[in-house]
Order: structure tokens, then sequence, then C-alpha cells
């Protein structure tokens, strides 16, 4: 058996370094001694440290922070939004969108382009996706210093592979690979991930639910999937890939679905099944119908509530989580949902008497998984910075 070794001098300081900055992140406008007293590293440690986030652009050094009683008062620390930037990129079945995020979580820059991913083959479409991210970079001469890709479909969590998207027809694809090899990215980080499962992330943690830690994220577009989220940690689950609730079988009558059975939520209450049934192109449409109260998007929103609540009823008695957010879609239509969805569980879910399930709508929309993939890259920077601050004093 192999004895673990001592840490190195390296080591020790990549591991402080994340301390540090990531009491800053937590504590904006923090001092010095503020940190030390928050992470127990000595005050001279503390310094050596945020003078090499300063200077690797990490770290932005304020006014005076505020002190009470004698003493010379330190200055505040927080993240630099001029620092390396996340961008976050989404696959969508009928869209491809950018969107870069600065180490605050505020957003720089963000673009959704309408095309048809359906009808080309993945190699085709991460052509597309490849120049969206040339376009975004170039648009904000920012330094990129990690990206998230956003994709609809089974993503195994040990390789990054894209095993499957039904509604684009892709099966075993290379997406990270793809992308370094068409873009000028370099050794900059790319993690992918299920669109849901970004989408629960930007919910979580730019969305504005100060008390949002343990919930279900359903991303209703094209495809529906789910983000869960316990205790603040999203559940993927042993392969990553938990959350397939528009493959939940609610009619075994129903028609067929992309991944081949019949009867799936995705196939009875999925975008395209409401639009169809509403008789209505486009979701812009749909709203427009149903604040008229027009009969036929009425009743098809009524089915979506039916279809919805009987999927959403078996996660909330398998996982007891008490809030459900609707995203995409959903989010657009969640006014008239809302208390057609709240009768459904109600029936059907075994603890409703005793813990009503919540239900809230997505602050962030179509917006969520991009958002979320975005704030991910910017959080495994303010993780791991020690990367970032060598490569500065190196250069």
């Amino acid at each position: 058996m192999t004895q673990p070794r001592p840490a190195g001098q390296h080591t020790v300081r990549r591991h402080n370094s994340a301390l540090v900055l990531g009491a800053i992140a937590d504590s904006p406008g923090i001092s010095r001694a503020g940190v030390a007293a928050q992470t127990g590293l000595t005050k001279a440690t503390v310094s050596s440290l945020v003078d090499r986030a300063i200077a690797a652009d990490l770290v932005v050094d304020g006014e005076p922070a505020r002190r009470d009683g004698p003493g010379r008062r330190g200055t505040s620390l927080s993240l630099s939004p001029d620092g390396p930037h996340g961008l976050g990129v989404e696959i969508g079945v009928d869209y491809i969108a950018t969107c870069l995020v600065d180490l605050t979580g505020s957003v720089s820059s963000q673009r959704i382009r309408p095309v048809d991913n359906r009808s080309q083959p993945a190699n085709r479409v991460l052509v597309k996706v490849a120049r969206a991210i040339r376009t975004a970079v170039a648009e904000l001469p920012v330094r990129v210093g990690g990206v998230g890709v956003a994709v609809p479909g089974l993503v195994e969590s040990s390789t990054g592979f894209l095993r499957t998207a039904p509604n684009l027809g892709w099966r075993d694809v290379d997406v990270q690979a793809e992308l370094r090899d068409r873009t000028d990215l370099g050794d900059t980080a790319i993690m992918v991930g299920n669109e849901a499962n970004f989408a629960a992330l930007g919910e979580m943690w730019g969305g504005g639910h100060e008390d949002l830690r343990d919930f279900v994220h359903v991303s209703g577009e094209i495809g529906i999937g789910a983000g869960i989220v316990m205790d603040g940690v999203l559940f993927e689950g042993v392969r990553g890939f938990g959350g397939e609730i528009g493959h939940l079988p609610v009619d075994s009558k129903g028609p067929q679905c992309s991944c081949g059975a019949r009867g799936c939520l995705e196939a009875m209450a999925g975008q395209d099944t409401i639009l169809q049934q509403a008789g209505v192109p486009d979701v812009d449409t749909l709203v427009l119908r149903l604040q008229d109260n027009d009969r036929k998007a009425v009743t098809a929103t009524r089915s979506v509530a039916r279809w919805l609540g009987t999927a959403l009823s078996n996660v909330v008695n398998l996982l007891d989580v008490p809030t459900i957010v609707l995203g995409g879609t959903y989010a657009r239509i969640e006014p008239w949902l809302h208390e057609l969805l709240l009768e459904e569980l109600n029936v059907r879910v075994v603890s409703a008497a005793w813990s009503e399930v919540r239900i809230l709508r997505s602050t962030l929309g179509t917006e969520a998984a991009v958002r979320g993939a975005a704030a991910s890259a910017v959080r495994a920077i303010v993780a791991d910075p020690d990367p970032f601050i060598t490569a500065t004093v190196a250069g």
C-alpha cells in the first residue's frame, strides 16, 4: 500500500489560496484581518496570498473597511470584475446560447441564436457552437478562465461524454474534445453537463431565492429535464444520469417518445405537444392566447398540468423534496399552471396533508442553463485560483 506523502509548499499554497479567495467570495468587502480570522491563517500569509491574487486580477483592494474601536482600518477586498470570466454555452434543440459571467457573478454579455439543431449531425452543430464561442470571446475582450457547456442529454460524470441526446439524435459525442479542437481555448477547463442540472444551479445561485436549498428544477422546453438539489448540492446520480424526468412514463398508451418508449412525460407535455394541442406556432402566441382565455390554449395547459403533476408527484413521493421550480417554457405559462399543478400534487403526494409542496416560477427562465454553466466555470476558478495566479507570476 502506497503511503500518502507530505504536502509540499506548492500544495499548501494552492490550498490556502483557495481558502482566501473563498472567504472573499463569501464576504465581499472583508478585510485582510477578517480573512485571517475566518480562515485561521496568519495575517502575514493572508497578506501575501491577497497580494498575489490582486496581481492576477482575481481580487480588488477597495475603500477602507469599517472598524469599531481604535486602530488602523484595513481595506476592503472583493472579487475582481475584470478578472477571468466564466463562459457558459448551451446547445439547445432549437438554439445556441452563450453567456460571459465575471467573478462577482454579474453577466457581462449574453446572446441566443435561434437554429434548428435537430436536423444536423453533431459535428456540424459543434462547428456552429465553436463559432459562437469565438464570437462571444471576440466581442468582449476578457480572459476566459473556464467554460461550461450545457447539453440536452445524458452526460457521464466520470468522462464528460455526452452518451445520448434523444432530441438531437446524438450518441457518444465527446463535446469537450470536439470544441477544444475547433476553438482557441488552449488548456482552458471545459466542463460538459446536462442542461437541467446547470439550470438548477443557475437558479440556486442567481435566481434570487435566498432559501432555495432543497428543490427540483424542471426545465420544460422541447425536452423535459430535472435538476435535483438537496441541501444546496446538485444530485446527479451515480453516473451522472439522474433527473431524466422527461422519460418517466405517465401514460402507457401515449405517443412514442424520442427515446423510443411510449407515454413519456416529454411526449405528453413537452413544448411541441403543448403548441400542437393549443394550435399555436410558438410560446409567445401561446401566452397571448392564454391571456385571452382561449379555449384550446387553456385545455392544452390543463393537460400539461395533469401529466406534469403525475410525474412530479412520483419525484416528491420518492425524494420528499419540498419545492418545485418551473423553468423554461413552464416558467412562461406558470400563472396558468400553478393552481392546476398544485391540485394534482395535493391528490397524489402522500405527505401533502402535512407538508404542501411549494411551486415557484424560475426567475431566469430559458436563460437558467447557460447562466448556470457560466457560473459553474466561475466557481471552479474561485475553488482553485492558484493556476491563474501562478500563470500571471510566471508571465
